[in-house]
């Protein structure tokens, strides 16, 4: 097949997705939302700015001046209530990529901006878009602008990917028609278990807590840093790795004033071989995220033997069972999070018991070699249901 991404080419999610369809032989195509770089040998990548996205980094792949000036949550409400302007003019670029290349199919990997994007571009080929994480449940209803796109583009789709069960369940309501192709499973592909894989027993050393989720408007890091001084007060030998922080005002300012320094580990942006070696250190993952689909890092946690405290969300329930193989918290406020913490961290037995349910699980649901054929097969479908 000649396929067509539309994607933010920075996005591990998304390249660990694309790595598999060039790896088998098809001929790969990137309209990228951000500048990237990528290792993968693909046909052709362009790049389509977007709701703002040329501003988001130099040509050099640094941080913009303006990303670094601008607090995450304004730039979050300033991409959702004027970023859906910008769909016009890009989509324009996108018609001249679709009309050049003849794609036997479109695939938007994520509803803002790229299937909004891929939508008002009015595609001939058959389009797939997917729906990551918090598509529907923060962006979606964010404000007028999102809600219109946002229907456009399930309105306008011939199949559609999600990687929970209930976002398969909200697309409805947002317009897909359910007689269409659909398939629920990772945003990723799944887990490739010669990367993320646990060591045959725990982690010696100091307690560990590792905080894969970097910076995001949604997921609650003050709560997170908050917690650690609570943490360190029953458990003081307690180190916290937080991938993806380092040099960021936010995450340090919190750090220094709340005096854990000497605790905290703000690391850069790991690649996927990095994370995992990052999992395997820790005894415990938080996830405090207040919107969330299927969070690969939590799948990846599951893999890595690392036992989860994670949000008590109906996405995260598709996979965690509260007690049985990870802990689901309701983020009230810090105190609950840190005793969610250090309950985690003082059964050893409860975590013993979790790490070998949790790679079973993964095994079972979320094994990259055999979910990614799925996804293979399922484009195909698309493509003879566009026929029909």
């Amino acid at each position: 097949m000649r396929i067509l991404f539309v994607a933010d080419g920075r996005s591990p999610t998304a390249l660990n997705w694309m790595r598999y369809f060039v790896q088998v032989g098809h001929e790969v195509h990137l309209a990228s939302s951000f500048r990237a770089k990528s290792d993968l040998k693909l046909a052709s990548q362009q790049f389509i700015p977007v709701a703002f996205s040329e501003r988001a980094a130099t040509a050099e792949g640094e941080p913009s001046a303006a990303r670094k000036a601008i607090p995450l949550q304004l730039r979050t409400r300033v991409r959702q209530w004027i970023g859906p302007l910008t769909l016009k003019k890009s989509a324009e670029q996108l018609r001249r990529i679709v009309s050049e290349l003849e794609p036997d199919i479109v695939h938007a990997l994520r509803i803002p901006f790229e299937g909004m994007l891929t939508a008002e571009a009015g595609v001939s080929a058959p389009m797939v878009v997917s729906i990551w994480g918090n598509d529907l449940t923060l962006h979606a209803p964010s404000s007028p602008l999102m809600k219109s796109a946002t229907r456009k583009s399930l309105c306008r789709t011939d199949g559609l990917m999600a990687d929970t069960k209930r976002d398969c369940k909200l697309s409805w309501e947002w317009g897909f028609d359910p007689v269409k192709p659909s398939l629920v499973l990772p945003g990723n592909g799944g887990i490739r278990s010669q990367i993320f894989y646990a060591d045959p027993s725990e982690p010696k050393g100091p307690p560990t807590v590792i905080n894969p989720r970097g910076l995001r408007a949604y997921v609650r890091n003050d709560l997170f840093f908050k917690a650690i001084p609570l943490v360190l007060e029953e458990m003081p030998n307690t180190r916290f790795i937080c991938p993806a922080m380092q040099g960021e005002a936010e995450a340090e300012s919190q750090v220094w004033e709340l005096g854990i320094g000497d605790h905290v580990e703000l690391l850069p942006k790991l690649s996927a071989k990095e994370m995992a070696q990052a999992y395997r250190r820790a005894q415990v993952m938080v996830s405090p995220s207040e919107h969330d689909g299927t969070p690969n890092s939590l799948l990846e946690t599951m893999a890595c033997g690392v036992y989860p405290v994670a949000s008590d969300l109906e996405s995260v329930r598709e996979w965690i069972e509260d007690g049985k193989n990870g802990s689901l918290v309701e983020l009230k406020n810090e105190r609950v999070l840190a005793q969610a913490i250090i309950d985690a961290l003082q059964d050893s037995a409860g975590r013993a018991k979790a790490r070998k349910l949790n790679q079973a699980i993964i095994a079972e649901r979320a094994a990259y070699e055999s979910l990614m054929p799925k996804a293979e097969e399922f484009y195909r479908k698309v493509i003879e249901s566009k026929k029909g």
